[in-house]
């Protein structure tokens, strides 16, 4: 080994055997399911699996500039070790073994090793401080990932691998759904709002109303996640097209569903729990009653929304409606649009900061959905928030800290009603307490139930 190369090593225990556990590695899906949220890196191509002489193209992003990453398999034994080797990136040598190994009948342990060395010879040696933290960092959050995602489906046991339709794959949490749902051994097919391509694609267009049935014929499930983004300043256009992706393009799907000849055993939908409207201090739960006062927005979309799916649950589908919180993750959403001022010290409480935020990690937003489908017992609507919610002051303290940045400037309420309108006291300035009580009866136990873990995994911000 040159002398300059460094080397990063760790090592966790995995709750399946040596060879499940390498087999999940094998399965579509795997390596986009372990990038961390907050790195700029893209998938451009794979081809070969895992096998030797097998390559993947990534694309790295830092600031403006973007790097092309070629890696190539070598030295694999199935079932035990491959490895990764750059010929082609950033670094002058890039070396990353992957190694699992037995340890009982069902467990095993995986030990990743990475060796390299800083481009430039002795020049960037001067990056090598930067890069041992960030490397550190990544697979920390690999491991607790994958451990996670091992347990998480077998809670369920031994099951059947299922053929889950999903709506809305390309977004946030679709993102993270469908690379979950494959490295557990289930296909996926993606609905996409355009022509088809291949036979992993199902082509939906509400504006034509046309949709291909004989490819949802016989699924196990369908994920419906489509929806126009909320977070922005509701002009009447854009009032227009959120009502109609969830309420119409919910009910769209919901009757196409009850027309198949094998319709599927369950459809898990969004909701969210801006159908609660503006409560202030009072805990929600599912059995609380829909506000009386003549309702806002996004009571009114939530409203209609969940009324869209009546056709599926008439046609004896199992109809779980989840009501996400604020869903965190640096590659999207609220959390995103903040990281910025934060990290620049501009961050602070919005209004009086007294007003309560319902949240829930991306990996829970993900555990819940799966959860959804596999849990027969679950039907109507179901909270999806963390078990803790906080109020915005709260949050704004608790992200400051992890950023080790202060969070003190507040923005005043009329500035939030002067720059974004009716979003900003609806969205921003409403108060929603909501618990996740019909979750935590079925038995989902929450991978971060508290804000400041979230914040820290998602973020690769954990302490020592």
């Amino acid at each position: 080994m040159p002398a300059t190369t460094a080397v990063v090593e760790r090592s966790t225990a995995l709750p399946v055997s040596a060879d499940a556990a390498y087999a999940w590695h094998e399965r579509p899906g795997a390596f986009e399911r372990l990038l961390p949220p907050w790195e700029r890196v893209s998938v451009v191509e794979q081809v070969g699996g895992l096998r030797d002489g097998a390559s993947m193209v990534l694309r790295v992003r830092s600031g403006p500039v973007s790097l092309r990453w070629v890696s190539r398999h070598r030295d694999t034994l199935p079932g035990r070790r491959f490895v990764d080797e750059q010929v082609q990136g950033p670094f002058s040598r890039w070396i990353h073994f992957h190694r699992f190994d037995p340890d009982g009948p069902a467990s095993s342990r995986m030990t990743d090793r990475i060796e390299y060395a800083p481009p430039l010879g002795a020049a960037g040696a001067a990056a090598a401080p930067l890069i041992r933290p960030r490397l550190e960092r990544l697979l920390a959050y690999r491991h607790t990932l994958l451990r996670d995602d091992l347990e998480a489906h077998a809670r369920f046991g031994p099951t059947t691998p299922l053929r889950v339709a999903v709506t809305g794959a390309s977004g946030l949490l679709g993102r993270a759904l469908v690379p979950f749902l494959t490295t557990g051994g289930h296909e996926v097919l993606r609905m996409v709002r355009r022509r088809a391509s291949g036979l992993k694609e199902i082509s939906w267009q509400l504006q034509t109303g046309r949709i291909e049935l004989e490819k949802l014929d016989g699924v196990d499930a369908v994920v419906h996640l489509a929806g126009e983004n909320i977070g922005a300043r509701w002009t009447a256009e854009r009032k227009r097209r959120i009502r109609e992706s969830r309420g119409i393009g919910t009910r769209f799907l919901c009757e196409a569903l009850a027309r198949l000849r094998r319709p599927p055993k369950v459809l898990v939908t969004a909701s969210a729990v801006g159908i609660y409207g503006t409560r202030g201090d009072e805990i929600l739960t599912e059995a609380s009653p829909m506000p009386d006062a003549p309702p806002d927005f996004l009571v009114e979309v939530g409203r209609e929304w969940e009324a869209a799916t009546e056709p599926a649950r008439a046609a004896g589908i199992r109809v779980v409606m989840l009501r996400f919180g604020v869903m965190l993750s640096p590659a999207g959403g609220l959390l995103a649009r903040i990281l910025l001022p934060f990290r620049a010290g501009l961050g602070g409480p919005l209004g009086s900061g007294r007003q309560w935020l319902s949240w829930i990690s991306i990996d829970d937003a993900v555990g819940a959905l799966y959860h959804a489908i596999m849990t027969d017992a679950l039907r109507g609507p179901v909270n999806a928030t963390a078990p803790q919610p906080v109020t915005n002051e709260e949050f704004t303290v608790t992200l400051a800290r992890v950023l080790a940045r202060p969070g003190v400037l507040r923005v005043p309420a009329p500035a939030l009603r002067l720059l974004l309108g009716e979003m900003g006291q609806v969205a921003v300035l409403g108060s929603a307490r909501v618990i996740p009580e019909r979750l935590t009866q079925a038995g989902y136990r929450f991978r971060h139930p508290a804000l400041e873990g979230a914040l820290r995994f998602v973020l690769g911000r954990e302490t020592s």
